[in-house]
């Protein structure tokens, strides 16, 4: 049993549904990001949650997982792109620390998966474009790209990569 004498819950908002926010393009910010080990602890992950800022769902949360330190080199160029494509939409190209990429303006494109463990329909980040809704692919690619980080293309998971230091 617990006392509740003074709670009044006329004064306090329910508590909305988390459900799967409709498919579409909302325009978000990136409010936080960090990285985190993977479940397998085999590599670390860059997660970013993005508020929306407009519209009937404004204030819902999205988040994206970018596997930067991976053993899979598939899984790994997947999140280099998805930060590229990221970073170009909020104009820093090369970025010291993730959160230099924090509120700046973004539409992100969702889609609706079912998770197989809950069994319920959740939201995925598909795509990103510019604020004025120029895809993030129309910026010129750079004209040559740097030497990849230890383990970056050879699939061999890094001992820390250069932006895991600077959290």
């Amino acid at each position: 049993m617990a006392d509740l004498t003074g709670f009044d819950a006329s004064a306090v908002p329910e508590q909305e549904s988390f459900a799967a926010i409709p498919e579409g393009q909302y325009v978000v910010l990136a409010t936080a990001s960090e990285m985190k080990p993977t479940q397998k602890g085999n590599g670390e992950y860059l997660q970013f949650t993005f508020e929306v800022i407009d519209g009937q769902y404004k204030g819902r949360k999205l988040w994206s997982r970018l596997n930067l330190v991976n053993p899979n080199a598939t899984a790994v160029g997947i999140a280099e792109r998805e930060l590229s494509a990221i970073c170009h939409c909020v104009g820093i190209i090369t970025p010291a620390d993730s959160e230099e990429l924090h509120d700046r303006p973004l539409i992100v494109d969702v889609i609706q998966e079912l998770n197989p463990m809950s069994g319920q329909q959740t939201n995925r980040i598909k795509g990103y474009a510019q604020a004025d809704g120029s895809p993030a692919a129309s910026k010129p690619a750079p004209k040559a790209k740097p030497a990849a980080p230890a383990g970056f293309a050879t699939g061999k998971v890094a001992p820390a990569a250069p932006w895991a230091a600077r959290k």
